[in-house]
């Protein structure tokens, strides 16, 4: 039997991947990942993503540089979301140029930005 087979995978064939940063703990991105994006990310041992608006194989990085080498894997007891223990090198994780993309924070019933830009993101995609 195939490791991909343990995988629930959605009515669209995924499966929600979670990137959480492997030394600091924090939750980088979740993003979603097919069959081919997870084997990829298994023999790569980098992590590749399935682009849901794009409709195509995503390697984290390929336009920012900001790639995220894996060190562990892990399936919930579901079987049905994947967390990933990454090195996210770079230091930038969302498109926005932030380490992480959860870095907003519910203040007095209005989601506030409490993380800066650590790069404009007009600097990371050209």
């Amino acid at each position: 039997m195939n490791f991909l087979d343990d995988i629930k995978w959605n009515s669209d064939g995924l499966v929600p991947a979670i990137a959480q940063d492997a030394a600091s703990g924090r939750v980088l991105m979740v993003a979603w990942m097919n069959a081919q994006a997870l084997q990829l990310t298994v023999t790569e041992n980098r992590a590749v993503y399935w682009s849901r608006s794009r409709q195509k194989i995503w390697r984290k990085g390929e336009e920012s540089g900001h790639t995220q080498m894996i060190k562990e894997l892990r399936l919930d007891c579901d079987g049905d979301v994947i967390v990933m223990q990454v090195e996210q090198f770079g230091g930038i994780a969302c498109h926005t140029g932030r380490t992480s993309c959860f870095y907003r924070v519910l203040i007095d019933g209005e989601w506030q930005p409490v993380d800066s830009v650590a790069k404009d993101p007009k600097d990371i995609y050209l």
